[in-house]
């Protein structure tokens, strides 16, 4: 029995272990953008949307077709009710009918005309095609988004490696001037500078390790990763910087209509016009049929179910004509508003056009500025490179005071920052202007 609880024990943290192993990702940039596309949470429910449209189109499609109900009703009149009669100028009182009564009756029913329904089908097919539009835009900003989340996460990772090495340089330098001041060759304020600067990269090293948690777990909240699992990138920064500096992008030509933007604008001026359609026919009749086929029993006892029990059928046509004639001029109300509304539709059509345009020009000079200033950055960053290391030199030999070697490290680090950033910059804008000119 013993050995019976060992092996239960064992299969049960087995299963538990299982149960809780994390998977391994890995991604390269265009990987964890079609990754993020399928499995981010909103992309999720976008497609779902279209799902629902569809249903709800052929929810339209189905008011116009045949509709067929069934209908079974018992009745049990436990006090019959007395009618009085005259005869010869006597008034008698008879009662008429059985105690228990019950119904079957099949209905088909049939729309002939509601111009209503006709603007319904037009309708169901719009909300279909904005559905499929916001779907493509969710896809296109999931793009962008997780373009910069990545980056943000290569920028958090490239940060820790800088500070990193610039703090095992700088102990190095602490050390050595320690030394130099117990020989008492450089003065207690120089060693005193250096720690400082030490403090501070230690603040920023824990600031950057902080950061690259952050960024990491939102690049798995945009790709619809839990949070507690693994992702590595495979990606370098300097070599996406490096690929999307590329410039041909910018003689590509931008069409406002094909901007998704623009095309869901378009479909809810006709979703607008739709709906001052409708309210135009609500004042048109309406036609439809009605076949029922029944039969029925009766009896003074429940002998309903009985095989002998005799039943009467019966059927029935009936056509109806809905004809409105009067609404004290609500209806006329109605369609102004609906009109109204279709006017605001165009004129954010109209809107979105010439924002699209705005927004392509600010795309399109954002990208230019950031290819610029990640050349200057560069440039910057070489000459901070060669000042440090001329101060550092200088500094180790006497010839440099402690204020003008820390302030040069700090130069040096602060254009490493801005050289990391503009790459970052250069990936993300390059990513918003791909937004505006390619839909998928």
């Amino acid at each position: 029995m013993k050995n019976w609880h060992r092996l239960l024990l064992t299969v049960f943290f087995l299963g538990q272990g299982y149960a809780q192993e994390k998977m391994n990702y890995s991604f390269s940039l265009n990987q964890a953008v079609d990754y993020a596309t399928k499995n981010n949470y909103t992309a999720i429910n976008a497609t779902r949307d279209i799902e629902m449209a569809q249903k709800k189109k052929w929810e339209t499609t189905t008011i116009g077709l045949p509709q067929i109900s069934a209908n079974v009703g018992y009745q049990n009149n436990f006090k019959i009710a007395t009618s009085v009669i005259s005869f010869n100028g006597v008034p008698t009182a008879l009662r008429f009918g059985q105690y228990n009564a019950m119904d079957a009756k099949l209905t088909l029913s049939q729309l002939i005309f509601d111009g209503s329904y006709l603007v319904g089908l037009e309708s169901a097919k719009t909300y279909l095609k904005i559905s499929q539009d916001a779907k493509v835009k969710t896809a296109q900003e999931i793009r962008e988004i997780t373009t910069k989340a990545y980056g943000d996460v290569l920028l958090a990772q490239e940060s820790i490696m800088i500070v990193e090495r610039n703090k095992v340089i700088l102990e190095k330098t602490l050390n050595d001037t320690k030394q130099i001041y117990k020989n008492g060759f450089v003065e207690e304020e120089s060693v005193e500078r250096l720690q400082i600067t030490l403090s501070e990269i230690n603040s920023s090293l824990d600031y950057a390790k902080r950061m690259e948690v952050i960024a990491t777990n939102m690049l798995k909240l945009l790709m619809g990763i839990e949070i507690d699992q693994t992702i590595q990138l495979t990606d370098k920064l300097d070599v996406l910087a490096s690929q999307n500096i590329d410039l041909a992008i910018l003689s590509q030509t931008f069409d406002t209509k094909n901007s998704v933007d623009y095309q869901i604008n378009t479909n809810l001026v006709e979703a607008n016009r739709l709906l001052l359609k409708l309210e135009k026919s609500k004042a048109l009749p309406s036609l439809g049929a009605q076949v029922n086929f029944g039969a029925n029993t009766f009896d003074n006892s429940f002998t309903m179910f009985n095989a002998n029990q005799k039943w009467y059928d019966y059927s029935t046509l009936s056509i109806g004509l809905n004809i409105p004639l009067f609404s004290s001029l609500g209806r006329q109300a109605k369609t102004h508003q609906a009109k109204i509304v279709f006017e605001q539709a165009k004129t954010r059509l109209a809107e979105t056009e010439q924002k699209l345009k705005l927004q392509y020009q600010k795309a399109k000079s954002d990208f230019e500025y950031s290819v610029a200033q990640y050349g200057n950055a560069k440039n910057t960053l070489l000459l901070s490179e060669r000042i440090e290391n001329k101060q550092s030199v200088k500094f180790k030999e006497g010839l440099s005071t402690s204020f003008e070697f820390t302030e040069a490290q700090r130069q040096l680090y602060t254009s490493q920052q801005a050289y990391l950033q503009s790459m970052v910059e250069v990936i993300t804008k390059r990513a918003a202007l791909e937004k505006l000119l390619f839909k998928n």
